[in-house]
C-alpha cells in the first residue's frame, strides 16, 4: 500500500493513453481500436514521439476479446509485441485487463463471467512475469465500471444491450473486478491496482424543488458506487476490502458536469460560469477525502479546437489541487493519439495530441497538433513549478 507521494510507482507525472477498446458497439459490431488508430502498427513511432513531452508512462489494454478466443486459452503474442516495444523505448505500461470488451461468448451477466475474468488475470500475471520478472506491475482490472454498466445496462450501447439493468450489470462487473483483484494479488502480491472511474458533478436545476435537490445529490453520490463496492462499503457480500483501495483514478472530460433530469451539460469555459460549476481541483479533493488514497487523473481530453484551452486548464487545476494537498500522482492524456467514434468509425474526434491522417494502403499517419503541443508544454511547466517547490512530489 502507498503511504506518500514519494512512493509513486509511475515513471512520469504525465502519461499517454492509447484507445484500446475491443467492445461490441451499439450496432453489435466488434471494434478493435489498437490497429484502427494505427497504434499497433506504429508502436515504435508512437513511443518515440512521447519523448518530446518527457512522457514515460502509458495506459495500454490487452484486448480480452482477442486474447481469449477459446475459453481458458490465451494468445499473448500481441501483448508481447507491445511489451517488447515498451522495453526498447523505456516506456512503463499500465495495463487494462478489460477496456469495455469481452469474448464473444461472454457478457457481464453470464454465470461464468467472474470466473473467466479471474482466470484471465492469473494467466496475464504468469505471462507478464515470464517476460518481465522485475519491476512494478500496475493493473486496472475493468475500466470505468460506472460507464460500462450504464452503456450496457441502460442505453443499449454495448453488450449486454440492456435497459433498466444498470445496477445488475454493475453488480456483476464488480463481482468480477473483486475476484480479479484477488487473483492478481495471489499471483503477485506486489501488483498495484489502479481504478479508473468517471469523475462527475451532478447538480439540481436552478430554483430546484427539495425532491430535485435530493435526486441530484443521489446521482452525484452514485459516481462512487463502484469504488465503494471495491472497498467493501457497499455490497460487502461481494468481498470488497479496504486494502483493495490502492491508487484511485478519475476520468474527467468536458461533459462530466450536468443537470439532473434535463441532462443539460454545464459549460466549462463560459464567459459567465454557471454558479453550479465546480473546478476540477474541488472534485479531485472530494475524491481523495472520500478514500484517503493517492489519486491520478487517468483520462482527460477535449475534442476539436478547444484542445489547447482544455490542456491549459488541466495544468492549472492539477497544480492547484497539489498545492491544496491532494496527492496527485499523474495525468493521462487520453487519447494521446486521435480515435474515431465507436459507433461511426468514419468520424474522428480530433481529441489527441496527434491527429491520425488516414492512408488507404497503411496505418494512419501522425500529425502533431501544434497548438496542443504548446499548451501541453505550458501545462507541464505550471505543474512543475508546484512540484519543484515540493521536493517529495518532484516527479518527471
Amino acid at each position: 500500500m502507498m503511504s506518500s507521494m514519494t512512493d509513486s510507482p509511475f515513471q512520469s507525472f504525465w502519461w499517454g493513453g492509447y484507445e484500446c477498446t475491443d467492445q461490441l458497439n451499439a450496432f453489435g459490431n466488434r471494434v478493435d481500436f489498437l490497429p484502427l488508430t494505427g497504434h499497433l502498427q506504429l508502436l515504435d513511432q508512437d513511443y518515440t514521439d512521447l519523448g518530446q513531452f518527457q512522457v514515460k508512462t502509458v495506459r495500454e489494454g490487452i484486448r480480452w476479446a482477442f486474447i481469449e478466443k477459446t475459453p481458458y486459452h490465451y494468445d499473448w503474442s500481441t501483448v508481447k509485441t507491445m511489451l517488447d516495444a515498451g522495453q526498447r523505448h523505456g516506456i512503463q505500461q499500465v495495463w487494462d485487463m478489460c477496456h469495455f470488451g469481452f469474448p464473444d461468448d461472454l457478457t457481464p451477466l453470464h454465470p461464468m463471467f467472474a470466473r473467466r475474468f479471474a482466470a484471465l488475470c492469473r494467466a496475464f500475471v504468469d505471462f507478464y512475469r515470464s517476460e518481465r520478472p522485475e519491476g512494478t506491475l500496475i493493473v486496472t482490472p475493468i475500466n470505468e465500471v460506472s460507464f460500462l454498466s450504464w452503456a450496457g445496462g441502460e442505453v443499449r450501447a454495448t453488450s449486454p444491450y440492456g435497459v433498466r439493468l444498470g445496477w445488475e450489470v454493475k453488480y456483476a462487473l464488480m463481482r468480477a473486478y473483486i475476484e480479479g483483484v484477488v487473483a492478481l494479488r495471489e499471483a503477485d502480491p506486489s501488483i498495484r491496482i489502479l481504478t479508473t472511474e468517471p469523475l462527475v458533478n451532478v447538480v439540481a436545476p436552478h430554483d430546484a424543488t427539495p425532491q430535485q435537490k435530493r435526486e441530484a445529490k443521489q446521482h452525484h453520490e452514485w459516481q462512487y458506487q463502484a469504488t465503494d463496492i471495491l472497498a467493501g462499503r457497499v455490497s460487502p457480500e461481494l468481498g470488497g476490502r479496504p486494502e483493495f483501495m490502492d491508487i484511485i483514478g478519475f476520468n474527467y472530460y468536458y461533459d462530466n458536469q450536468w443537470e439532473v433530469g434535463s441532462g443539460r451539460r454545464l459549460g466549462w469555459n463560459d464567459p459567465h460560469p454557471d454558479s453550479r460549476w465546480r473546478n476540477l481541483r474541488e472534485l479531485l479533493k472530494e475524491g481523495h477525502r472520500r478514500y484517503g488514497r493517492p489519486v491520478a487523473l487517468t483520462e482527460t481530453s477535449h475534442p476539436g479546437i478547444d484542445r489547447p484551452l482544455w490542456l491549459k486548464m488541466i495544468g492549472r487545476e492539477c497544480a492547484a489541487a497539489i498545492q491544496q494537498g491532494v496527492p496527485l500522482l499523474g495525468v493521462c492524456l487520453y487519447p494521446i493519439v486521435d480515435r474515431p467514434d465507436w459507433d461511426f468509425l468514419d468520424h474522428w474526434h480530433h481529441s489527441g495530441m496527434w491527429d491520425a491522417a488516414l492512408h488507404p494502403d497503411g496505418p494512419p499517419h501522425r500529425i502533431l497538433h501544434q497548438p496542443s503541443a504548446e499548451a501541453l508544454h505550458e501545462a507541464q511547466a505550471t505543474v512543475s513549478a508546484v512540484l519543484d517547490r515540493k521536493p517529495a512530489l518532484a516527479l518527471s
